[in-house]
């Protein structure tokens, strides 16, 4: 059965002067606008749709790609405030999505970026978009371990750092004495967790701490240095956002790294960056 609010892979029916209908079982015969039909179809093909509701509240399907789907946390942006029902925003289909006043934490202003957890309303059936994320995380207990990698959003600053949502499940925090530049609202990567206090609360990190990040790191720098050539345009005084963009790991992890390399003998320092020896 196809899914509202989801990205789903349906059988054409028949064509009508507005479009294809798509089989969506249960969600009935389901339009997709001529506006996004393929040019080019086969006899009997499948099509991947994303289903939702038009400014009708009428089920249709569209090849356009949302930025998140239901059940989904997204950091999306603000483009209309309506003064009656709530805020509008851009998920990347061409009908933007409500964040009603009753889900808002805040006051919310065009250009603003906000970190929202879409779903269905049981009441009106619509999707819609919700600031208070508590609801939507589960409820038992975490039980990650130490070092272990998940994926994280960061949802708010406090006094101590950066909350953010873990796995689309718990909360935790990355403390600002551990990170080596700043964070902003929305931002998404992969993080560690340090520990599960014996409160149940999560203490994050960007990146590894100690030898558990510096041997990976040093061999995937060496495998990037043998993939361009033997040489590579980064070094312990590149700046910290080069690093990141091409690592993703801090200045200080990197610098280690390569420490680790070079007393092994296996590259040089040369102006602008590093090179391999020629051991």
């Amino acid at each position: 059965m196809a899914e509202l609010g989801k990205r789903n892979t349906l059988s054409i029916l028949n064509e009508s002067p507005h479009g294809l209908y798509l089989d969506g079982e249960e969600l009935g015969d389901i339009l997709l606008p001529n506006a996004f039909v393929p040019k080019r179809l086969t006899p009997s093909q499948k099509l991947s749709v994303f289903v939702y509701l038009d400014s009708e509240d009428r089920i249709v399907a569209t090849t356009e790609e949302p930025l998140a789907e239901v059940d989904e946390f997204a950091a999306l942006k603000v483009v209309e405030v309506h003064e009656k029902v709530g805020a509008f925003l851009d998920w990347g289909l061409s009908k933007d999505l409500l964040l009603p006043y009753r889900e808002q934490k805040g006051r919310v202003q065009v250009g603003d970026t906000r970190v929202v957890r879409i779903y269905v309303d049981d009441a009106s059936g619509r999707i819609v978009a919700s600031e208070k994320h508590a609801r939507f995380l589960s409820k038992y207990r975490a039980t990650y371990k130490p070092q272990e990698q998940v994926d994280l959003i960061v949802v708010g600053e406090t006094p101590l750092g950066y909350k953010a949502i873990i796995n689309s499940s718990h909360i935790g925090l990355l403390y600002d004495n551990e990170l080596s530049e700043p964070l902003s609202v929305g931002q998404r990567f992969k993080g560690y967790v340090n520990k599960v206090r014996p409160d149940g609360n999560i203490d994050l990190r960007r990146d590894l701490s100690g030898y558990t990040r510096v041997a990976p790191l040093a061999e995937q720098i060496l495998d990037t240095i043998k993939a361009k050539g033997g040489s590579l345009d980064l070094d312990d005084r590149s700046s910290p956002e080069a690093i990141r963009e091409a690592f993703d790991v801090s200045k200080k992890a990197f610098k280690q790294a390569l420490g680790n390399l070079y007393k092994q003998r296996l590259i040089e320092f040369v102006p602008g960056g590093v090179k391999l020896t020629e051991k």
